[in-house]
């Protein structure tokens, strides 16, 4: 992908969903949001398209979070779907996977599509738990002492959160990194880095949060693209404080919702996040090459969103 290809990639992406939702004006769907213009060029996602008489008719990202690889979205003009365009692009991104050595690879899909699961299982990706979009209200207060936004850390104390965020990750899954997205959102600005701390300065955990109409949060809505809480016997605890402080930052900077993602496999959290008042708006399956937990697995306090 070229700077040049990203109006016509954002415009087939908006039309591409807005096609399978069945929106009236399928070309200005999603256009409270974006998954165009704030993955291209950073440093830890490759983008492609896929060129048709020298028009751009597809795209899709692969995203490097370590040892941990995700793709989409993946998209294809909609008047040439099921012409063999998608297939191109998942190779792609497996190559990416492939030359980067992540030891995990993963995607988000439709769960009532046959065709869609049908073909990534042609690249070796299995259907595993599915993940619930969870909404809740936004929080209004003040945020806690032991919390801070990396955004307004000193230039000198960004290095050792950054260890420290990689720390907590490494600690869910070997290899698991989530610094250059940190990085990529204090960059371009569109949203911010929540860092709760236990006693004597020691990160618990931390929340990659998104908002405004250049994220990919959609409209009233503050969106957790990741959160992780350190494991051990208090992570229940540090996930609540955690979950709170994102209902707060999402009233402070005037979102009346918080959305997150959490895979069912995650049971502890998923059943926290239901008795605390968040509910699925939207649920996807998560697929995985290999077939195996990654950190979607019982215990683990994390949040995400492979979109």
């Amino acid at each position: 992908m070229t700077e040049s290809d990203l109006p016509a990639a954002r415009r087939i992406c908006h039309s591409a969903f807005g096609t399978r939702f069945g929106a009236p004006d399928p070309e200005n769907f999603w256009s409270d949001r974006d998954y165009v213009y704030g993955r291209f060029g950073a440093a830890h996602v490759a983008s492609f398209t896929a060129e048709l008489d020298g028009e751009v008719v597809g795209s899709n990202f692969a995203t490097k979070w370590g040892s941990v690889g995700f793709f989409g979205p993946l998209t294809v003009r909609p008047d040439l779907w099921d012409r063999g365009i998608a297939q191109p692009l998942v190779r792609a991104v497996c190559d990416a996977f492939d030359g980067w050595g992540v030891s995990h690879a993963g995607l988000s899909t439709f769960p009532d599509s046959p065709k869609h699961i049908h073909l990534y299982g042609k690249f070796g990706f299995y259907p595993r738990f599915l993940t619930a979009l969870m909404a809740a209200p936004a929080n209004p207060g003040d945020i806690q002492e032991r919390l801070s936004r990396y955004s307004e850390l000193p230039t000198g104390d960004r290095g050792p959160a950054d260890t420290a965020c990689r720390e907590i990750a490494d600690a869910l899954y070997p290899g698991l990194d989530l610094t250059a997205e940190i990085g990529t959102l204090a960059a371009r600005g569109f949203g911010d880095t929540l860092l709760l701390w236990e006693t004597g300065n020691r990160l618990a955990g931390f929340a990659v949060c998104h908002w405004g109409p250049a994220s990919e949060a959609g409209d009233g809505c503050c969106f957790v693209k990741f959160g992780g809480i350190r494991p051990g016997p208090d992570a229940p605890d540090h996930f609540a404080a955690l979950l709170d402080a994102c209902r707060t930052l999402a009233a402070s900077v005037g979102m009346p919702n918080l959305l997150a993602g959490v895979n069912l496999a995650r049971e502890e959290a998923y059943r926290h996040m239901k008795g605390c008042g968040f509910r699925t708006e939207v649920q996807i399956v998560t697929m995985h090459r290999p077939n195996d937990w990654c950190y979607s697995r019982p215990g683990i306090y994390a949040l995400d969103d492979w979109r």
